[in-house]
This record gives C-alpha cells, sequence and structure tokens, in this order.
C-alpha cells in the first residue's frame, strides 16, 4: 500500500495506491486484483477489495468504482451502487463521507484528488485518451461545482507505465502534437525508428498544472517494469498471457459532517 505526501495528513482524507500483494487470486490475477471486469473468480475479487478496504481502516465502507471506458465523462457520486450497475465513467467526485472512490488501472495513470477544507474527494482513471479527451478537467470541474476551490484541490498520480516502457507509433505522437505543440516535451526518441516514449504520468502532471493545481505529486513507479509489486496491461501483453489483475487506488473522506 502506497501514499504519497501530497495526500498525507489531510483532515478526513484517506487514500491509497494498492500493490498487487496480499491477495487471494492466484495464477496471473495473483494476488491483489481487484478488477471485476477480469476474468478471475468474482469471489476472489471481492474478497480482495474487502482486504483492500480493511487495510486502509475502511472496513464495511462501500468501494465503488466505475466501468471505465476511456472517456472523459465524469460522474458526481451521492450514493452506493451495485457493482452491476457502475456507471460507464472514468472519472468520479464526491462530498459523501462514508463511501469510498476507486479506480482500476493496468499501465493507465490513477489519480486521486481531495480538497480538505471543502471535503470533496475525487478519482479519475487516467489513460490517454481519457487524459486528452479532458478526463482531468472535467473531475476537477466536478469537484468545483461540489464546492472546492482549485487553489486547495491536492493531487497524487499513482503507479503507471513510465516513459521508458512506454513505447508509441509516430501517428500516436502527432496526434499529441497536433493538439499543442508543447507536448513535445512528453515524447522522446525510441530506439526503433518512426517510434516514440511517451510520458504518460509527466503529460498527466502537466495538464494538472496548466489547470491551476499546484499540489501535484507523481508515484514515479513503473507498472510494466516491476511485475512484482504491479498489474500490467502491456506487459501482459508482451508476454502473451491472456488477461491481467487490475492495480487499486482509492480515495474517502472519514469522520463526521
Amino acid at each position: 500500500m502506497i501514499s504519497l505526501k501530497s495526500l498525507e495528513g489531510l483532515s478526513g482524507v484517506r487514500h491509497a495506491f494498492f500493490t498487487r500483494q496480499g491477495g487471494a487470486s492466484k495464477g496471473v490475477y495473483a494476488s491483489l486484483n481487484c478488477g471485476p471486469g477480469s476474468g478471475d473468480a468474482i469471489a476472489n475479487v471481492k474478497a480482495n477489495r474487502t482486504r483492500a478496504m480493511a487495510a486502509m481502516g475502511l472496513a464495511g465502507v462501500d468501494l465503488l468504482t466505475a466501468n471505465q471506458v476511456h472517456s472523459a465523462t465524469v460522474v458526481t457520486v451521492d450514493g452506493p451502487w451495485r457493482e452491476s450497475g457502475a456507471p460507464k465513467a472514468d472519472g468520479l467526485a464526491a462530498k459523501v463521507r462514508g463511501l469510498a472512490l476507486g479506480v482500476l488501472t493496468a499501465d493507465c495513470a490513477p489519480v486521486l484528488f481531495a480538497d480538505a477544507k471543502a471535503g470533496v474527494v475525487g478519482a479519475v482513471h487516467a489513460g490517454w485518451r481519457g487524459a486528452k479527451a479532458g478526463v482531468l478537467e472535467a473531475t476537477v470541474k466536478a469537484m468545483v461545482d461540489l464546492g472546492a476551490d482549485i487553489e486547495d484541490v491536492s493531487a497524487g498520480i499513482g503507479p503507471c507505465i513510465a516513459q521508458e516502457s512506454y513505447e508509441v507509433e509516430s501517428g500516436f505522437a502527432a496526434a499529441f502534437m497536433d493538439d499543442d505543440r508543447e507536448n513535445r516535451d512528453y515524447l522522446a526518441a525510441a530506439e526503433r525508428e518512426g517510434h516514440y516514449l511517451f510520458d504518460l504520468p509527466g503529460y498527466v502532471a502537466g495538464r494538472l498544472k496548466a489547470l491551476g493545481v499546484t499540489s501535484v505529486e507523481t508515484a514515479a513507479l513503473d507498472t510494466f517494469a516491476d511485475e512484482k509489486l504491479f498489474f500490467s496491461y502491456r506487459r501482459a501483453t508482451v508476454k502473451g498471457e491472456g488477461d491481467y489483475g487490475r492495480n487499486l487506488s482509492v480515495v474517502a473522506l472519514v469522520g463526521k459532517t
């Protein structure tokens, strides 16, 4: 379980970025696979999610994760839902205590937000598609609509694929350059001709800072490179494993209103 200083010590807020260790799952899902969308036994996934909440001191608290679709869609959460009824979205925002917002990733960037003064939190699944489409900005706006002040918002970017592991084709790079020429800062030449290395966490941090979020911290841990600690979609694809587990990140408001 990993925490970031940008979110530590915030009154009434708890957060965690979980590794893959300490769960009940086996095989390619070993062991703390928290993704109901994987092919893992649902009983194992539920047990793992329960373990994660207990590790945060939030046993019995509803953990809400969306049906993530690499979009800019954000849901304002005002109560729990059944897993089968999870909304299609990649950003969550809430001002409700006693609920936990979760993000499931396997190379994409999990981003957790909190404004402790206003008692507002947010959680984002930020793959390149969602980040490029504006899911970060949409989530912060949803938080502001709930009463957050952007100057008081802190953000933590959890473990995700690092630039040295994220090779992309020239068309991918061109699309980012067409958006903003300054996006060249997030692209480095790869060894293969016509390919680049994309800095996903740097790109996410850059968009947040441009938005006015000044307290931003990055975990600087590579999900692709560290097989012992993290699940990775790209690594599973390279190894021909067929499926993969999902890493869990959580933020919650605790205490009395």
